[in-house]
């Protein structure tokens, strides 16, 4: 089993082919014509995600399953980010995102960055960090029905619909010595990786957790009480969720990509997924900077986060 983060490498492999990743609904012509300017530079040859592939100002092939490209650009926020990230998943791939939407805290940074990054990665001056997933399936008591759904981000019960408070059962512990934590009522839960810790669950109260931790966050959505906080838990652990009382509007959604309704009185078993996601760090970047520049965490007054 790999670890949560790993520098695989002080220095990556020169990329040669190279995917294309877009957000959806939004005109990025002018950021595919900079992307093509740059690769033809380069000469590195590129592969396009099918729906975005007639919008590409140039010669490109489809992407398909990843497999004939060394590395993957994602041009959007962290929605088109994680799209990429369930492409690229347990093939070694290295995945970079550049943020044409708002916050896009998984991204590398923006669109003024971009030539700088596709020089970087045609000269290979990069490392690569493995993030570890969550594996999520849908239950009926203790046997599985649906899945397994893998996130790189969070796993998250929730209610769908008419607003109504859900009350939810948790238990958490090594596999087949899951221990019974207790029940509460609220919107749902949310199971996240570290990688996770900066999305729903810090939105929902949760801690930043460097993502070098080996662990995984439960945190509760909109509790109905304040004594129910949230747990950080070891990542080879089970976290097995059951709703307490029949709910036809209970849903499974996985890094906000995926959903699955549940049965009225069926539940979720979260764990440490099979696969993990390599990523594209550069060498001058930091988790911690990162924090500064996109959350403004701890900056000090008159303190640029950017600089």
């Amino acid at each position: 089993m790999t670890s949560g983060v790993t520098a695989e490498s002080p220095v990556g492999r020169p990329v040669q082919a190279l995917g294309l990743v877009v957000r959806r609904g939004v005109d990025a012509s002018a950021t595919l014509k900079r992307v093509r300017e740059a690769v033809e530079r380069h000469g590195i040859s590129v592969l396009v995600e099918e729906h975005s592939l007639e919008s590409y100002p140039g010669s490109a092939e489809s992407l398909g399953e990843c497999e004939a490209v060394d590395a993957v650009l994602a041009l959007g926020g962290d929605g088109t980010f994680l799209r990429a990230a369930r492409k690229v998943m347990g093939k070694g791939v290295p995945l970079l995102g550049v943020n044409l939407g708002y916050l896009g805290f998984l991204t590398s940074g923006g669109e003024a960055e971009l030539e700088t990054f596709l020089t970087r990665l045609a000269m290979g001056e990069y490392r690569t960090e493995q993030r570890f997933t969550l594996r999520a399936e849908l239950l009926d008591g203790d046997e599985p029905t649906a899945g397994p759904f893998t996130a790189l981000n969070d796993a998250v019960i929730h209610t769908d619909g008419i607003a109504r408070i859900a009350r939810l059962n948790l238990q958490v512990g090594r596999p087949g010595e899951e221990e019974d934590i207790g029940g509460f009522s609220g919107d749902g839960l949310v199971v996240a990786t570290p990688t996770g810790s900066t999305a729903y669950s810090l939105s929902a109260g949760g801690p930043i957790v460097v993502p070098s931790m080996q662990c995984l966050l439960v945190t509760a959505i909109c509790p109905h009480t304040l004594t129910v906080r949230p747990l950080i838990v070891p990542a080879d652990s089970h976290v097995v969720i059951h709703s307490a009382e029949a709910h036809p509007d209970l849903v499974l959604t996985v890094d906000g990509q995926v959903a699955a309704p549940l049965t009225e009185l069926g539940g979720v078993r979260v764990s440490r997924g099979d696969t993990v996601v390599h990523l594209v760090r550069f060498l001058d970047s930091s988790f911690f900077r990162t924090l500064r520049r996109k959350l403004r965490w701890a900056a000090r007054p008159g303190e640029d986060p950017d600089s």
